[in-house]
């Protein structure tokens, strides 16, 4: 019977989650469970589970299991089973990991942890890992894979598949092949395919791709990931300022740079702090300080509205009924430039926009928000002359086209300026552009108020 099966399948006591049964100490039934159920599934268990437990589970893995399962967790979690972990077990799993996903655990890893780490390596070991962490922050050097299978351009297909055989073990991927000359310069690239496909004496160079999408090793890890999937490339060469190549940027870790970057984007467009680990196995504090910075921040902020509730106070003294619509027209207001803003931030992280575009983008949403408005307004102008005369409801007609014009307007600009102004821009999207335009949407509704029934 199958892996796949055996987990699709579980007997009573496969049934319970791993936490389950290692808090109760059943180890013979733990391991029973870690046998019959795939790595990323491991790894997702054990996210889950306190430092102690997932120890636990971890060490009645064996050898090679455990370092399949090691690798699939993130870097957090990957530092708290290492702390647990004896010196000799230590070593077998920092020396197994490929350069590149153990430069990603060390660069999140305390001083201590790092040096333990280093420490246990050997020199050539040490040497990759130590020469990706002198590569920027972000950077591609960061990430990519050192252990390439590089080829002379002047080989013949058999000579070439020859040297895969010889090397391809120790590199992370063979189905990319970068082409170099004497001085390790980038000449081109060719798949592996091509050459199992191809006759024995046919030469390298005919098979070449003599322009590869390629990137620097100091670029953004974000850009050259995004520049993948635009480009469909299962891996990229990575090249120095001199073009000769010092790497691969690999297909999975492009998806694990993207995906880091998107879950930082959405917690801040949702105003909070992002966070590292396993949502489960953070603590309910521990969420409430991720978030709390950010709610005082827009609580503070939103002392706006009221100071410009209380300056057209006389405003709605003389009609009291005016007050009846600023929820819709704020709630309004705020939905259209957060939707903007949302938009916007998406279209910069994949490149669809660029700081160039600022007033291309304000026409553009601006005239988005005037269409939203104005089919709003039809409909809160019937509701408004339902409840009340129809000279307030005009005013909410006409606050609403005016509101969902400036909002939108302000949402789509608000992340090319920050770009601009290199802050980050879903630090800067929905929550705080929904806070200054419910200020600001007030300040519309009774100007417009006072013009139409010269209150």
């Amino acid at each position: 019977m199958t892996q796949s099966r055996l987990s699709h399948e579980p007997g009573p006591e496969l049934a319970k989650s791993l936490q389950e049964i290692v808090r109760a100490r059943r180890l013979p039934a733990a391991q029973k469970w870690l046998e019959t159920h795939l790595p990323h599934v491991i790894a997702d268990e054990l996210a889950r589970m306190d430092a102690v437990d997932a120890g636990v589970a971890f060490r009645v893995l064996d050898k090679d299991r455990a370092l399949a399962v090691f690798e699939e967790l993130k870097p957090v979690d990957q530092q708290q089973i290492l702390e647990g972990l004896r010196d000799r077990s230590f070593r077998d799993i920092v020396e197994g990991m490929d350069p590149d996903d153990r430069a990603r655990m060390l660069r999140e890893a305390p001083a201590k942890v790092a040096q333990r780490v280093l420490a246990g390596l050997s020199a050539n070991e040490r040497q990759m890992t130590s020469a990706l962490l002198g590569y920027p922050e972000g950077s591609v050097g960061r990430c990519m894979s050192p252990e390439v299978v590089a080829l002379p351009q002047n080989l013949t297909v058999e000579q070439a598949l020859r040297t895969v055989r010889a090397k391809g073990a120790d590199a992370e991927t063979v189905y990319t092949l970068p082409v170099v000359d004497s001085g390790r310069r980038l000449t081109g690239v060719v798949e592996l395919r091509e050459l199992v496909l191809n006759r024995p004496e046919t030469m390298v160079s005919a098979l070449v791709v003599t322009e590869p999408t390629f990137t620097y090793a100091t670029e953004s890890a974000e850009r050259a990931a995004r520049l993948m999937r635009e480009t469909n490339d299962l891996n990229l060469p990575v090249v120095d300022s001199e073009e000769r190549l010092v790497g691969l940027f690999t297909i999975d870790d492009a998806l694990e740079v993207i995906e880091a970057a998107d879950t930082e984007d959405v917690a801040r467009q949702a105003g909070a702090t992002p966070w590292a680990g396993h949502y489960m196995a953070t603590s309910v504090w521990q969420l409430a300080r991720y978030r709390a910075l950010w709610l005082m921040l827009l609580l503070v902020a939103a002392t706006l509205t009221v100071g410009v509730t209380q300056a057209f106070e006389a405003t709605l003294e003389q009609v009291a009924q005016l007050a009846l619509f600023i929820p819709m027209l704020i709630g309004a207001g705020g939905n259209a430039g957060a939707q903007a803003a949302t938009a916007c931030v998406r279209a910069l992280a994949v490149g669809e926009v660029r700081g160039s575009d600022l007033l291309k983008v304000i026409w553009r949403e601006c005239r988005v928000g005037l269409v939203l408005g104005s089919l709003l307004a039809a409909l809160g102008m019937v509701v408004g002359t339902l409840f009340v005369s129809a000279k307030i409801a005009l005013v909410v007609g006409i606050t609403l086209v005016l509101i969902c014009g400036w909002a939108a307007t302000i949402g789509g600009a608000m992340p090319l300026l920050a770009k601009r102004l290199r802050i980050d821009p879903a630090v800067v999207s929905a929550p705080m552009v929904t806070t200054l335009v419910d200020a600001t949407g007030l300040v519309i509704y009774f100007l417009t108020a006072k013009a139409v029934l010269g209150v």
